[in-house]
Formats: C-alpha cells, sequence, structure tokens
C-alpha cells in the first residue's frame, strides 16, 4: 500500500486491542464488523512487482441483485426517507464470477492501469483482496486523526455536480464529524476542505476532509467502535441506514465495505474497501454501490453503479 511492502507474517489476530503492542498490523475488516489483522515484521518500501496478468478473468460477471432488483431497491430506500427514518443509504451488490486467475497479478494491472491512491494488495491465511480504493477511511499522525469521505461521482472534470451530490456529502460529513466527536477532545473537529472535486482514473469525485484532535489515552478499540462501519458507505442517520441494508441487500457485503490499510502504533492509514477484488474459494467477487436520497433516479443509481465497476473489470477481465 503507497509503496509500503510488508513481509515475514509474525502472526494473526481478531482482537483490535492487538494494535496497541505497537508494531506494524494490516487491517482488514468486513463491513458486518469481523475484525482481522495480520502482523508483520519486515517493513520496507518497495515497487509492486509488475507483470501481465496471465490468465486473465473470462466469462460473464454475476450480479448476486438484477438491475430490476436494485432498481425495487432504490425505490425502497425512498420510501424509508420519505416517512422521516432516514436521510441518505449507501445501496451495494455484490459481483461474481468463478476463475481461477491470480489477485497478485490482478493487482500489479490494477496499478499500471487504474493507480488509485489508496490501491493495496493483501494476503494471509485464507484472505487475498487487491484493491483500487480511492477513499481514504482515516489517517492517523499521533492525535491527529483526519477522515476524506467521498460522495458524488461524475465521468468527467467537465460535468458539474448535482445538488444531490452536494447534499449527500454535507450529510455524510455531519455525520462523521459526529463520529470523531466520540474519540476526540471538544471543539477540535474541523472541516478543512468541503466539496472538492477531485480526480481519479477515470471518475471525478466529491470530496471533504474532516480532521479532530484524538483524547489522550483513547485505543484502537475505541476508534474503530466510534467509527465503523464508514459513513459513506452505510448512511445517515447510520443506525437507520444500517438497519436498511440489513434488511434489503441480498448477500452479505463481507470485505466490501469494510476498511483495508495499516496501523503502526500511532500512526496509520486505512482505506474505505470499495472498489475491491477479494476471493472466496473458487470465487472472485467484487463489490458496487451508489448513495440513495430521495432526489435519487433509480434507474441513474444503477447506471452508477455499473459506471463504478465497468473499469475495473475491464483491467482484470469478463464481461459485465
Amino acid at each position: 500500500m503507497g509503496g509500503v511492502l510488508a513481509r515475514d507474517l509474525v502472526e494473526i489476530s481478531s482482537d483490535p486491542s492487538c494494535l496497541s503492542d505497537g508494531g506494524f498490523w494490516a487491517i482488514s475488516t468486513t463491513y458486518e464488523g469481523e475484525f482481522r489483522a495480520a502482523k508483520f515484521k519486515s517493513i520496507t518500501t518497495a515497487p509492486f512487482p509488475q507483470g501481465v496478468m496471465t490468465p486473465k478473468v473470462k466469462g460473464n460477471w454475476k450480479s448476486h441483485t438484477s438491475e430490476s432488483e436494485y432498481i425495487e431497491y432504490v425505490e425502497k430506500i425512498r420510501e424509508e426517507i420519505a416517512s422521516g427514518g432516514v436521510y441518505q443509504v449507501n445501496a451495494c451488490r455484490r459481483l461474481s464470477i468463478k476463475s481461477s486467475a491470480k489477485l497478485d497479478q490482478a493487482f500489479a494491472n490494477i496499478l499500471a492501469a487504474n493507480p488509485a491512491p489508496f490501491a493495496s494488495y493483501l494476503k494471509f491465511a485464507d484472505l487475498e483482496i487487491a484493491s483500487a480504493s480511492p477513499e481514504l477511511f482515516i489517517t492517523r499522525n499521533g492525535h491527529e486523526i483526519k477522515t476524506s469521505p467521498i460522495k458524488g461521482t461524475k465521468r468527467t472534470v467537465s460535468e458539474i455536480f448535482g445538488s444531490k451530490d452536494r447534499a449527500e456529502n454535507v450529510m455524510i460529513v455531519d455525520l462523521m464529524r459526529n463520529d470523531l466527536g466520540q474519540i476526540c477532545n471538544p471543539g477540535s473537529i474541523a472541516v478543512p476542505d468541503l466539496l472538492r472535486d477531485e480526480e481519479h482514473p477515470g471518475l471525478s469525485h466529491l470530496v471533504s476532509d474532516v480532521i479532530g484532535q484524538l483524547r489522550n489515552g483513547v485505543s484502537w478499540e475505541e476508534i474503530l467502535r466510534a467509527l465503523l462501519p464508514a459513513g459513506s458507505i452505510s448512511g445517515a442517520p447510520k443506525s437507520a441506514a444500517k438497519r436498511i441494508i440489513s434488511n434489503l441487500e441480498v448477500v452479505p457485503r463481507g470485505t466490501y465495505c469494510g476498511v483495508l490499510g495499516w496501523v503502526h502504533g500511532d500512526q496509520a492509514v486505512l482505506s474505505v474497501a470499495i472498489r475491491i477484488f477479494w476471493r472466496e474459494s473458487e470465487y472472485l467477487h467484487f463489490g458496487t454501490g451508489a448513495g440513495i436520497t430521495w432526489s435519487s433516479d433509480p434507474q441513474a443509481e444503477w447506471d452508477e453503479t455499473q459506471l463504478k465497476a465497468e473499469r475495473l473489470i475491464s483491467i482484470v477481465g469478463g464481461q459485465l
């Protein structure tokens, strides 16, 4: 991740309190809250080995949610919003394909063709992830903590973000201010950059920064409990959005929409685990989604999920 290469596995833990030992831990959580960490002994800076993926993924990716089912999902969210119980929900779906293609080779191709700011590759035990995430969950430097939620997607910088995108982003910024308020010093939370247009490979996103100063003695366990799941991939209010997602999505999100990155004492870089491929036995999976508000057009939201998947699947292989 970012040129940081961790090798020589020391131990694996499912207990967030392990992060207090000051070692270097690679972290992966699921959206549903499962925590997985791998401690490594050798930490160096090195480029990821380059190469062409052989064989590429072949065949058709299957969506566990059809176009009509996703559109119905969006309409149900809009009904929930109309009833006053929620303001915004991130609606996701999973794509899967049976393939023996190697994710390390896929990741080399992703780095070459889609150099996302938080691209990362993690493999230990039965977990393998190749990520092209554009979104920062948190960085930590001592007591300083920052989150940079993404809400708003367009194809080119020449397009203009609509009022729906801006309203959605502000909702999630307010949610993250509240989440950080549980672990930061009163009065320390600020929004130094609101609604910037950030260009990424093949897409542009609307991004904001929220910062704060952590309270003395706050643990990693407390930080993760306060902030997970990320506001940008759940919704606002978070509790209501989580309930709707649990009731209406047909398969668990799992690794998708968790967080992915590293913690080293009081330093950390953790991304939101979106735009990721992950392996489960013989199958590769990819997740895609869109933020739903009252002003959402259901067909346009389906199209956005297709847009987010198209570029990366064209690199890795297979047909949507």
